[in-house]
């Protein structure tokens, strides 16, 4: 199974993400959210943020979970290249997560397009064989 694959779009960054399980899924789409900025292999997990979600449906969990990454991005000023992140559902579903890297070090991390926001446009959350988020990207 791909982790990940970006697709063609006019203007944005567009990706489905894939996971045999709902927290494979936010995992890989984190990390597709990340490498359609820069190359994560260069990001040492030296920090730990910790996040702690809620919504009313997957669909809403999963896209606070990417723009809560975005937020992190932009007022950290750090970034990313671990994230175990761990799901539950009782009514509503909770997210916990760990995300792990460090600050922004210009001299290795080298930036490709700078991720403004997560959109809703084609935003949605599907299971057949295999959970799969589809995302656009503002850049």
């Amino acid at each position: 199974m791909k982790p990940y694959e970006y697709l063609e779009h006019t203007a944005d960054v567009k990706f489905r993400a894939y996971g045999s399980t709902v927290e494979e899924m936010l995992q890989n789409a984190a990390l597709a959210l990340f490498n359609a900025m820069m190359d994560t292999s260069t990001v040492q997990a030296k920090e730990a943020w910790d996040v702690e979600l809620k919504a009313r449906d997957l669909e809403q969990l999963a896209y606070n979970w990417l723009s809560e990454i975005v937020f992190l991005f932009e007022t950290e000023t750090a970034v990313f290249s671990t994230f175990d992140v761990n799901v539950s559902h009782n009514g509503e579903w909770w997210l916990k997560a760990t995300i792990g890297g460090e600050r922004t070090d210009p001299t290795r991390h080298a930036f490709e397009d700078e991720v403004k926001a997560v959109t809703r446009h084609e935003f949605e959350v599907k299971k057949n064989d295999l959970w799969c988020l589809q995302v656009v990207l503002d850049v």
